[in-house]
């Protein structure tokens, strides 16, 4: 999509999609796949004796006062999205959505604890009493080596293959939520090409990347007149996307004064040019695709509920690199098969089995951008190692190892307990680096030689301040 109108820059980009190089791999075999297990039972609500038995059987259970969740509790001191508990590599854990009176397992406040035991937990003014059992129903799937360029053995990424081998063939709108460098885009592709509209047009908008001003002219274009330099009339993404497929990238970042305006374009699926009340109809498939937890933007009111449940016919979540990191040497064979050739031999010379060790031993906050920078660095500059990092306990206990654990309480459990301490540390860590860079946040994560958006989440989870983007 080209344009010579007044914009410069445009963030609306036209995707030329190569054929599939690395198509859906035949089953060869099945894998029995074992959903978690949770027993939840809710004993008190808005401080009154009940008892509700719940019985979940899945990897992600919700709770809260919103009648979406897996566990409804009609208490007004819980928040609509306020907690989810989710089976990961390491077991069961419960997570805070930024919830307006907080979580609390067994009296402890957390926002985040693994359950290696049945434990109490208080929302509100509600108590429940949750027993990770960690086994449910047992499901039958084609096993596969690869999802188009998603590669991956591990349990957790053959369930999204399942998942997405089942919604690809629809035309449901998706969103795609996961940590940045997981791989959300080529998710979205992988969708796309085996979509009915495979041989539509797909037009990616990036919703982070344009300036609040633009966004409605980028997304539903504009007409001649409309703003000053609007010189000729000009279709937004809406319209280029027609017939196919639109990916809005980020769309944590849309602005909240411009997301009533696209509810109503997906609810209609018809838009207007700014400038003009005709309405133009459209022929959409929309695919979202955040970092950010749209259940926590809703609570903190940064999100609109009705849109995000607009967005999330089906939701789809990619594991981070941490809960797969089995997949790590796989993937980085793959990496290097498509930068080099060289077969095993090359193979060998540039990942040894210590270096592979320690690549499996690393909790790789970038995820699979990160893992596929270190195999370009490793191929370029052969003895290059992996970075040492204060989110990495092996790191930090290199690094660290001779400070006392002063200020540690012993009463509390022991995950818990490293959780605090890493939680201080991070902080400890970072807000003196970012103090001596000035809030650059590109320039503190070259100097701590750490992934520069990880670096900017850990500062917004502790809420340091960081310089605004010029």
């Amino acid at each position: 999509m080209t344009s010579n109108d007044e914009h410069d820059v445009f963030f609306i980009r036209e995707i030329t999609r190569p054929k599939v190089s690395n198509p859906l791999l035949a089953p060869v075999e099945n894998v029995a796949l074992e959903t978690g297990r949770l027993h939840v039972t809710v004993e008190r609500v808005a401080g009154r004796p009940v008892s509700e038995a719940h019985v979940y059987d899945g990897d992600l259970c919700r709770l809260g006062s919103h009648a979406s969740n897996d566990v409804v509790v009609a208490d007004p001191t819980i928040s609509r999205f306020h907690c989810r508990i989710v089976r990961e590599r390491s077991g069961w854990r419960i997570t805070d959505s930024g919830s307006t009176n907080g979580t609390r397992v067994d009296g402890v406040k957390v926002t985040a604890a693994e359950l290696e035991r049945d434990v109490i937990v208080a929302i509100g003014d509600s108590v429940l009493r949750v027993m990770p059992t960690g086994r449910g129903e047992t499901v039958s799937v084609p096993a596969r080596a690869s999802f188009g360029a998603l590669v991956g053995r591990t349990p957790a990424m053959q369930r999204l293959f399942e998942m997405l081998a089942r919604i690809a063939a629809s035309d449901i709108d998706v969103l795609v939520q996961g940590e940045s460098g997981t791989g959300k885009e080529l998710v979205a592709t992988e969708l796309v090409q085996r979509s009915p509209r495979a041989e539509g047009p797909l037009v990616v908008v990036d919703c982070g990347a344009i300036s609040p001003s633009l966004v409605e002219s980028e997304l539903f274009g504009h007409v001649r007149g409309a703003f000053t330099g609007a010189e000729r009339d000009r279709e937004g993404a809406f319209e280029a996307a027609d017939g196919g497929t639109l990916f809005l990238d980020e769309i944590g970042e849309l602005p909240l004064a411009l997301q009533p305006k696209l509810l109503r374009a997906l609810e209609a699926r018809e838009v207007r040019r700014v400038g003009t009340s005709r309405a133009v109809h459209i022929d959409v498939r929309v695919i979202a695709a955040t970092h950010r937890d749209l259940e926590r933007e809703v609570n903190r009111g940064r999100f609109r509920e009705d849109l995000y449940y607009r967005l999330a016919k089906v939701s789809v979540r990619v594991p981070s690199l941490r809960d797969r990191v089995e997949d790590v040497p796989a993937l980085a064979r793959n990496f290097l098969a498509e930068m080099r050739t060289g077969g095993e031999a090359l193979w060998d010379a540039l990942f040894p089995p210590s270096i592979v060790a320690e690549m499996l031993a690393f909790d790789w906050p970038g995820n699979v951008r990160e893992l596929r920078n270190f195999v370009e660095r490793r191929i370029v500059l052969e003895d290059v190692q992996l970075p040492r990092r204060g989110p990495s306990l092996r790191a930090a206990t290199s690094d660290v190892g001779s400070v006392p654990p002063s200020g540690v309480d012993r009463s509390l459990p022991f995950r818990v307990a490293k959780e605090q301490a890493v939680a201080a540390f991070e902080r400890a860590y970072l807000e003196p680096l970012l103090t001596e860079c000035q809030g650059n946040v590109s320039k503190a994560a070259r100097a701590a030689r750490m992934d520069r958006m990880y670096l900017h989440q850990l500062a917004q989870k502790y809420g340091i301040r960081t310089s605004p983007r010029k």
